[in-house]
């Protein structure tokens, strides 16, 4: 899988219009034009989710990212590329589709 490299500052969004941002600090093991590299040992949160579903709201509340095969890793956790596979959650945990990336470190790339 190849992609740009996510970074703390990347913008991520919900299906829905929501945004995605860290709950954990990355570490600052590898930093990214000052900005430490996304692994999927980080949690993310989603704030401002408007999803309903038959009326009743069901906003996005969270990200989970799935380990991708590139093999580059930071202090043992895969990184996030732009092509990493995810989903937002609500809060029972319902997929409710993947998170957009608006924005990703396009000075790093990984092939």
């Amino acid at each position: 899988m190849s992609g740009s490299l996510l970074d703390a500052g990347a913008l991520i969004g919900c299906p829905h219009g929501g945004r995605a941002s860290t709950a954990t600090t990355p570490a600052a093991a590898v930093l990214v034009d000052g900005r430490a590299a996304a692994t999927a040992a980080h949690s993310y949160v989603v704030t401002g989710c408007p999803h309903t579903v038959d009326g009743v709201p069901s906003p996005c509340v969270a990200v989970r990212w799935s380990a991708d095969g590139t093999g580059v890793t930071v202090d043992g956790a895969p990184v996030l590329l732009d092509t990493s596979a995810a989903q937002c959650l609500s809060a029972a945990f319902v997929p409710q589709g993947p998170p957009v990336v608006q924005d990703a470190q396009r000075k790093v790339t990984v092939r």
